[in-house]
């Protein structure tokens, strides 16, 4: 599967835009822990790129969430190791995080939403003037993008990467796409 392929099957599977950023967002966030861990960043990417392809197909019932998602990467040629992290990254099926896969993409999942979050309480609503440190003080704040579980998030502990260092990464990467993502 190539990143053309599985980007095509995500636009023809979502049709929510924010949805599809989060997905763009997640696909970064993922290959600079790749590049940090020294993974596969292909795979790595075209995980988190997919994670969520189901999401309005399921009609956001979490107990579906992820099941079709991992049926429908496989279908599209990805590794058993990538189904399973995209299976395992919804809690709600109680399966375990086995691997750095699995483990990368449950807690950058939720990262993406606490960054773009510390974007759109700026004025100019943009991630250029995001600093690591205000995001780290926004991590702290529970009730900020409260939808970002901090549990998860901290679950980069598990990588070998502290959490500053994992916010800084998370922050970089989508920096680097910040016009994809319309930030």
């Amino acid at each position: 599967m190539t990143r053309e392929e599985a980007l095509g099957s995500v636009r023809a599977s979502v049709e929510n835009a924010n949805l599809v950023k989060h997905m763009l967002a997640t696909e970064v966030v993922m290959r600079a822990l790749a590049s940090r861990l020294g993974e596969d960043e292909e795979a790595w990417g075209l995980t988190g790129l997919l994670h969520d392809i189901d999401v309005e197909l399921t009609d956001g019932e979490m107990t579906q969430h992820s099941m079709l998602g991992s049926d429908l990467a496989r279908e599209l040629g990805a590794s058993e190791e990538m189904v399973h992290a995209i299976l395992a990254h919804n809690q709600g099926h109680g399966i375990a995080l086995e691997t750095r896969l699995d483990k990368a993409l449950f807690c950058a999942d939720p990262l993406t939403g606490l960054i773009t979050a510390a974007a759109l309480v700026r004025p100019d609503k943009k991630l250029a003037g995001v600093e690591a440190r205000s995001v780290q003080k926004r991590f702290k704040e529970k009730s900020f993008a409260a939808g970002a579980d901090r549990g998860q998030i901290a679950g980069c502990l598990e990588l070998g990467i502290e959490l500053d260092e994992f916010l800084q990464i998370g922050l970089s990467a989508m920096k680097g796409i910040a016009k994809d993502l319309g930030l």
